[in-house]
């Protein structure tokens, strides 16, 4: 089973910029598609954005637009671009296999604030 590892958050300013990077223990072509989730204190996990093998991607309505995300098939990644981020993007910043998820990893803080 490929293992998924994030990592890239931390803390920005609000209207600033991360990039995620989540990487794959083997092959990311044997998952069709990953998503990016995200937990903000005292709330349930939610949707993030995902991509299919075939590049096809999905968003959640609240980051349309300022998120990006994007598959490396030679690197092992999906990465998420992450602009004009708002307070409320606050969050641990999961990634899985959209379809079958595996057990969740650690994830990476992404902290907006002043």
């Amino acid at each position: 089973q490929v293992q998924l590892v994030e990592s890239g958050g931390g803390l920005v300013q609000p209207g600033g910029s991360l990039r995620l990077s989540c990487a794959a223990s083997g092959s990311i072509f044997s998952i069709y598609a990953i998503a990016w989730y995200r937990q903000a204190p005292g709330k349930q996990r939610e949707f993030v954005a995902s991509i299919t093998m075939g590049g096809f991607t999905n968003y959640a309505h609240s980051v349309k637009g300022r998120f990006t995300i994007s598959r490396d098939n030679a690197k092992n990644t999906v990465n998420l671009q992450m602009n004009s981020l708002k307070p409320e993007d606050t969050a641990v910043y999961y990634c899985n296999d959209r379809d079958s998820p595996h057990a969740w990893g650690q994830g990476t803080q992404v902290t907006v604030s002043s």
